[in-house]
């Protein structure tokens, strides 16, 4: 008896346009051919066809890392931007401060030293440790 195995999460499965690929590696692939092989046609007389070809493949390999490249379910420009999001755009410390209400009751000096000092914008003087 034939026998097919049909994966759990079915949100993974992509649907495929010609040769087994998606479109968008289609697309890509595409590009890759109309930069890659006009580049070796006109650089192999000049540089060779070594030269010639490590060119065509070092200016192919971007689209295929754009076409192939997924993580976590998000293809390669969706995870560039969120990375220069995370580390250039915004913040890296996000400081999350809260006033403690309680602090009032156990050291009220130093709590209202605190909140004088947090109004005026000035930090608060440092008890000097004894020796």
């Amino acid at each position: 008896m034939a026998y097919v195995s049909v994966p759990n999460d079915l949100s993974k499965i992509k649907t495929k346009m010609a040769l087994n690929l998606t479109k968008r590696q289609l697309i890509c692939f595409s590009m890759a051919a109309v930069i890659g092989i006009p580049t070796y046609l006109l650089t192999r007389s000049a540089i060779g066809n070594t030269g010639a070809m490590l060119l065509m493949i070092g200016l192919m390999l971007p689209c295929f890392l754009i076409a192939m490249y997924e993580r976590d379910g998000l293809p390669f420009e969706k995870v560039v931007r969120n990375i220069v999001r995370a580390t250039f755009l915004y913040p890296r410390t996000r400081p999350y401060q809260t006033d403690n209400f309680y602090g009032y009751f156990t050291h009220p000096r130093k709590e209202v030293q605190r909140l004088e000092a947090r109004k005026t914008g000035k930090a608060p003087a440092r008890p000097r440790k004894k020796q």
